[in-house]
């Protein structure tokens, strides 16, 4: 039976385990990305470590997210990253160099080769064939110090596209799609393989902005094969040395096959407040807008802001809207400078901001109260854009530009234009915004401002758990809702202490407080907690306040690690109706919880305060379950590392 591309490529980095679909296995990483949201808790986990250089083929630290220097925090921490980087052996991608998925594609990416990422849209990099996936900070940071990433081999899925996309029809709308049939929890335990005729009409920057979009499917990762347009593309960037050709054997076996005739995809739209809640813009036409933004990690490449200069050009924005456009990459913007079409996106009245993540992850640019933006971005939870009264609509940068002409939701189709922007023969490559590390051996001095502090470390899981239902929240609630990150809380990211002060306040603002006052506790959630960002925060937060374990229906996988990671205990109810059945303020308790965990039986969950039990599921792997045992990640690693 032949292998697919993902087989191929995890049988090549297969370090522990067999590659049945279920099973842990644990993987070798050939290169790390961070950025500076989440990038100094992995270096100062990294540090904790006490490794001298970084083991991975390429590591860079991207500083793309805390932009804003209202304060020294941010600047802080950048210094911080920039030092740290320095003398344990990582590249440096200072500010205004770009978005680390969009920089990282364009100057770093290798078909074939393992990425892990401490951002949840690292699976961007699938688009020129790596198998890129998003994990938690202290993950990432024991992949630089050599350490295996351990998941459950997922199951494939295989995405076949067939026939070309009609004009005005945009690789937004493919993954639209994707998610409109498979719902932001579709993809969970599953990686999501791109086949099909109807791939040769796909440029890479179309593909990434599928496989950026798949983070949102709750997928481990996508990746497209490294074909003959991957090789353009690398070729265009001065790195064709790199490309080698990638592709899933004739005979290659999935779990499921999905197949999508792009010729027959309409303009799509996710309203809000979830990126699967999709529909066609036709259906939803000429609702009034108030901003645009376009850009971010999935639309914000030379070919999508070139589109959108085109049907900008020698017009004047709608008087009701507020047009800003976030650059890719300071290669983007550089090249949109010397060939005119930024000079078309200025006198056409948009806002040019740096190239970052910017108004994406809340910073900056929140829309007035009640307002509706139209955003090429990723996630549209509610208050993620920093007005929580505001709706905000996915789009493609074809309909964001249209829309932000007219002053309403407009089918891209109702333009008389001819658009069509070819990839560049040659992109405009200059490497001098980033910044190799200091050579082995040189005496570096890290730099530490005083809003770095240190992060929270769990201990040896105890005999039994036991505490208050601290808070009980919904299905899908998002890392976003777990630690929020708008444009006052990101600078303080690390400053765990600080960040605690406002943990899960989106659901009840009373919950810190809460948690002081019980001495910690539980939090039961429903289906998919935990989706969203990447962010570890969203479990060291709670570390914070004493969280002991977390019940739910289910969890989002990056969310889980995470909290595996911080030693907190992650349960699923055998039944889920018992959810039904916690209240706030119940007493539970978990008695001889670490002879429970060993015996891999179902965990008994007693509610005190009602003289009930409930079954939950641990699903801990052996290496999930030391983790846990040892209170987190790090306390393995430092033992581990002390015996050597």
């Amino acid at each position: 039976m032949g292998l697919s591309l993902t087989q191929k490529i995890i049988k090549e980095h297969l370090v522990e385990g067999v590659m049945e679909a279920g099973s842990e296995i644990g993987l070798r990483i050939d290169q790390t990305l961070t950025q500076d949201s989440t990038g100094t808790m992995a270096y100062l986990q990294l540090e904790a470590m006490e490794i001298d250089q970084v083991k991975t083929k390429l590591s860079v630290a991207y500083i793309d997210h805390n932009m804003l220097q209202e304060g020294f925090e941010n600047a802080d921490d950048h210094k911080y990253i920039q030092t740290v980087a320095s003398k344990h052996g990582v590249y440096f991608s200072r500010p205004g160099n770009g978005i680390c998925h969009q920089v990282h594609l364009e100057r770093f990416g290798v078909p074939g080769q393992t990425l892990l990422g401490s951002d949840s849209h690292t699976p961007t990099g699938g688009g020129i064939g790596m198998l890129a996936i998003g994990a938690g900070g202290l993950d990432v940071a024991a992949a630089m110090a050599g350490e295996p990433y351990y998941i459950t081999m997922p199951q494939v899925v295989n995405i076949r596209l067939t026939g070309k996309l009609r004009p005005f029809v945009a690789a937004k709308d493919v993954i639209l799609e994707v998610l409109r049939l498979l719902t932001v929890k579709g993809g969970v335990g599953k990686i999501i393989e791109y086949t099909g005729d109807g791939i040769q009409y796909l440029t890479v920057p179309e593909r990434a902005t599928i496989t950026n979009m798949g983070a949102e499917l709750g997928a481990t990762t996508s990746i497209f094969p490294s074909d003959n347009v991957t090789k353009e593309f690398l070729k265009a960037q001065g790195r064709e040395e790199v490309w080698t050709e990638l592709l899933p054997d004739p005979d290659a076996k999935y779990d499921q096959v999905i197949e999508i005739d792009l010729s027959k995809l309409e303009p799509l739209t996710a309203r809000p407040h979830s990126p699967d809640n999709v529909v066609e813009v036709a259906d939803v036409q000429n609702i009034k807008v108030d901003q645009v933004a376009i850009g971010s990690c999935t639309n914000s490449s030379y070919q999508d802001l070139m589109k959108v200069a085109q049907i900008l050009k020698g017009k004047t924005v709608h008087p009701d809207v507020s047009l800003v456009i976030s650059p890719g990459s300071k290669q983007v913007l550089n090249m949109l400078a010397l060939n005119g079409g930024l000079a078309d996106l200025i006198a056409a009245g948009a806002r040019i901001l740096e190239a970052g993540c910017g108004p994406c992850i809340g910073m900056g640019q929140a829309p007035a109260t009640d307002a509706v933006s139209v955003r090429t971005f990723n996630r549209n939870f509610k208050g993620r854009c920093g007005t929580d009264s505001a709706e905000v609509y996915l789009v493609s940068p074809e309909t964001a530009a249209i829309t932000a002409l007219t002053g309403k939701l407009t089918d891209p189709r109702t333009l008389s234009l001819d658009l069509d922007v070819k990839m560049p023969e040659q992109f405009l490559a200059d490497d001098n915004m980033i910044i190799p590390p200091a050579p082995a051996g040189t005496d570096v001095e890290v730099i530490r401002g005083p809003n770095i502090k240190p992060f929270p470390q769990n201990v040896p899981l105890g005999g039994q758990i036991s505490g208050k239902v601290l808070i009980k929240v919904e299905d899908n609630i998002t890392t976003d809702h777990i630690m929020p990150s708008n444009a006052k809380l990101l600078p303080y990211r690390s400053n765990v202490p600080y960040l605690a002060e406002f943990c899960l306040t989106p659901c009840n603002p009373e919950f810190p407080a809460r948690a002081k006052e019980h001495n910690g506790g539980i939090i039961v959630g429903g289906e998919n907690y935990g989706q969203g960002s990447s962010r570890e925060h969203a479990a060291l937060a709670p570390l914070q306040l004493g969280v002991k374990a977390v019940l739910t229906k289910s969890f989002a996988r990056i969310h889980r690690s995470n909290l595996i990671n911080s030693g907190i205990v992650p349960l699923t109810f055998v039944n889920p109706a018992d959810y039904e059945q916690i209240s706030e303020f119940d007493e539970l308790v978990i008695e001889n919880i670490r002879e429970q965990l060993q015996a891999g039986d179902p965990i008994i969950v007693k509610n005190v305060t009602k003289n009930q039990e409930y079954q939950m599921n641990s699903n801990l792997s052996e290496k999930e379950l030391t983790m846990i045992l040892a209170g987190g990640k790090i306390n393995v690693i430092k033992e581990k590392l002390k015996k050597l």
